[in-house]
């Protein structure tokens, strides 16, 4: 799930963005062109896919086809003793979902961690504005009549900033996540760092087994108006936070008609890279779905999510974070 111009998720474990590679961040001295997108907290394994523009791996690690089902299985029983509508993406964008259905308002923790000589810095404004590209895109707003809303709210909670060089190109990760994360299952938390990644992630199924961690890691230079040419709407955030909630690249898992677990997401071959109108890399039913957040085009070229995404989101964020 890494969204690899600088976005990446891992699909057990952590999403993420990598801009170089999904093994490890690379360093912070390096120029954004030698990046790769991450999406999910890379861990090899599995087969890998170039990162979001080029920029690295995958920004998450790689699941296999059974754990994939796994997770599935997994997330099915977690509903049914919920008394709700099981989790493959499948339910239409009118049907209710007990509880889930109307989306949820979510609380954004965002940590700025800058280096020693306050390098990194974001104003409050830029924060402001990836607040407002998150409620943006999952409120449909970018193809009214085509993309789907998705009830999903986010406000924010809280900024805090560190100075810490280790901490700014995301060294330690594990151990700065664990001392700085605030909120419950339900709060993202959004780490604003220099790395070889667009963005990393942790997917909802891995808060029980490691809540410390739980939330995205963002290159601070694609928030709106930054310096990542082709990836600084904020849209990566965006792509982060889907990984976040549950959902998968569409060409996960390449040309099968499982896929992404999402029916209404046209089967996908590879990932995507720029905005290649019409591309077809799958010989399934359907053109790439290369407008879709959880694809690697570029942040021009994204405007929505589908209805099965979000239901899925629902049905995810019903299952593992509420």
């Amino acid at each position: 799930m890494t969204r690899i111009r600088l976005r990446t998720a891992c699909l057990t474990g952590a999403a993420a963005m990598v801009l170089a590679g999904m093994a490890a961040p690379v360093q912070a001295a390096e120029p954004v062109s030698a990046r790769t997108p991450g999406c999910v907290e890379p861990t090899g394994g599995g087969s890998s896919a170039a990162a979001r523009g080029g920029f690295g791996d995958k920004d998450h690690r790689d699941i296999t086809a059974k754990q994939q089902a796994a997770i599935e299985v997994r997330t099915d029983k977690i509903l049914a003793a919920q008394g709700k509508p099981g989790g493959g993406g499948e339910v239409g964008e009118g049907s209710t979902l007990a509880g889930a259905g109307a989306g949820a308002g979510i609380p954004v923790y965002v940590h700025v961690m800058r280096d020693s000589a306050g390098a990194g810095d974001v104003t409050n404004t830029q924060i402001a504005d990836q607040i407002a590209v998150l409620n943006k895109t999952f409120g449909g707003q970018e193809a009214t009549g085509v993309a789907s809303n998705t009830g999903y709210t986010f406000s924010l909670a809280g900024t805090y900033r560190y100075n810490n060089n280790q901490w700014h190109t995301d060294k330690q990760s594990t151990s700065y996540r664990s001392k700085t994360r605030k909120g419950g299952a339900n709060a993202l938390n959004m780490w604003l760092v220099d790395f070889r990644y667009l963005g990393i992630a942790t997917f909802p199924w891995d808060y029980s087994r490691n809540p410390s961690i739980d939330g995205i890691r963002v290159n601070y230079d694609s928030l709106p108006g930054r310096g990542i040419a082709n990836y600084n709407l904020g849209e990566t955030a965006t792509h982060e936070a889907g990984h976040w909630l549950g959902l998968y690249h569409t060409f996960q898992g390449g040309c099968t008609t499982t896929n992404d677990e999402v029916s209404d997401t046209a089967a996908q071959g590879s990932a995507t890279n720029g905005c290649p109108t019409g591309r077809d890399s799958c010989s399934l039913p359907g053109l790439d779905p290369i407008n879709n957040y959880m694809d690697y085009s570029y942040d021009s070229c994204y405007n929505q999510f589908s209805a099965g995404q979000t239901s899925r989101m629902q049905q995810m964020f019903s299952a593992y974070r509420t």
